[in-house]
């Protein structure tokens, strides 16, 4: 049953976030380079976002930062680094609709773009346990390997090995199950960042990268707690609120504008 539910994990990962790009290109009638600029912009934002996670989690540990006090650690990482994440993302999202997205100015276009910024995450992380699920297939199959490696080595393989092989099959779907709900929460965001463009206030931008630190900061503050099934409850009622979110702030696309009298139309 774990080969097939493992496998099934990696797959819907990369399959809900392919069908739902191909969902709101159907039915919103929104561009595919909208879904590609959105992945772009995840990229792009990782590559000031791990850095700079990196960067400050050396300087706390050489002592260049003050540490906070013990009984607020917990709490303070989870909000530095919510807030880090918010953003470099956002404020990615919302210098590429800026510059270089500034005919996406639509309710539907911000779910497209939402759409790939998740996407292209659900993808890479669907590749990557995909990666590990078939290490796991072929040591478990090929147990003459481990007895070439040094014992302490092969003893740790063992463990992983016996703890990936010996977990309850619904666990193994919750991969796929949290993406649905990151989608969510990314397509909210992106809808709040558009708000600056079509509303003409900044504060939406502010109020994108406070939500953003606040799901991820709760995330991050739930998982020892409360396990990964009781995270992803929780994780569960910020989609849901996402998905409120979104609604809220639906509008009609704005149909393209008639030509003027005696030019063409433009094709």
């Amino acid at each position: 049953m774990l080969y097939i539910t493992y496998a099934l994990n990696s797959l819907l990962m990369i399959a809900m976030a392919l069908l739902l790009g191909w969902f709101l290109a159907a039915r919103l009638g929104q561009p595919w380079r909208f879904y590609i600029a959105g992945a772009i912009t995840f990229i792009l934002a990782q590559l000031f976002h791990i850095p700079l996670v990196a960067g400050l989690t050396l300087a706390f540990r050489q002592g260049l930062l003050p540490q906070p006090p013990p009984q607020w650690q917990a709490l303070f990482n989870a909000i530095l680094l919510g807030l880090l994440a918010g953003l470099c993302e956002e404020l990615a999202r919302y210098f590429i609709l800026k510059y270089s997205l500034k005919d996406a100015r639509s309710w539907g276009a911000a779910l497209m773009y939402g759409a790939g910024h998740g996407g292209i995450e659900a993808i890479l992380l669907g590749i990557v346990t995909l990666i590990a699920y078939i290490n796991m297939v072929m040591m478990a199959q090929n147990p003459a390997a481990l007895a070439a490696l040094p014992a302490e080595q092969a003893q740790v393989i063992q463990t992983q090995l016996a703890a990936y092989w010996s977990a309850s099959w619904p666990l193994t779907l919750l991969g796929a199950l949290e993406r649905s709900f990151a989608l969510c929460i990314q397509l909210s965001l992106a809808v709040l960042v558009m708000q600056v463009f079509l509303r003409g206030k900044l504060i939406w931008l502010a109020i994108a990268i406070l939500w953003h630190t606040i799901v991820d900061a709760t995330a991050v503050l739930a998982l020892p707690k409360l396990g990964p099934a009781g995270t992803e409850v929780l994780v569960a009622v910020t989609a849901l609120i996402s998905l409120g979110i979104i609604f809220a702030l639906r509008t009609p696309d704005e149909p393209a504008p008639a030509p003027e009298p005696g030019l063409p139309a433009t094709p």
